[in-house]
């Protein structure tokens, strides 16, 4: 199958892959923000049920279909002709990191569940700490793409 056609389109997907990574980081670093202030609400309280509705919309509005788009336009990038040097081991570090962000979207989409059944397994401490994770993801996959070290 020929995917040449792919490469005129090359701006308008990147701009495209981009801007649903930027939204998608947002909401994976407000997410666990939002779980901090979450988790010593008492249950049922008009605070915990706010928090339950932001949550919600933040993850199955914005998060989601961030997320989709993301995987579908950067999968676009990848089989785009001559975008990615395969011999190169840089994509490793960024599959890596993409992986470990798709991972930490579904921990925290599991928590919201939890959160909505009025659960609190885990600290606010433990939110305060895992909020930090998207950032240390962020900077391998922008090392990853920009330096490419190996």
């Amino acid at each position: 199958m020929d995917l040449g056609f792919l490469a005129g389109w090359y701006p308008w997907t990147k701009s495209l892959h981009l801007l649903s990574v930027f939204a998608w980081m947002a909401g994976l670093f407000y997410l666990p923000r939002l779980y901090v202030y979450h988790t010593p609400a008492e249950p049922g309280s008009a605070q915990s049920e706010l928090f339950k509705v932001m949550e919600r919309r933040l993850l199955r509005g914005i998060m989601n279909p961030a997320m989709i788009s993301a995987w579908i336009f950067g999968t676009t990038l990848v089989l785009t002709p001559g975008v990615v040097d395969w011999s190169a081991g840089w994509w490793h570090g960024k599959l890596a990191g993409l992986l470990g962000m798709t991972w930490f979207h579904h921990h925290l989409s599991a928590a919201r569940k939890e959160f909505a059944a009025d659960g609190r397994r885990r600290t606010e401490r433990y939110w305060r700490a895992v909020n930090e994770v998207p950032t240390v993801l962020l900077v391998l996959i922008v090392v990853m793409v920009i330096v490419k070290p190996f």
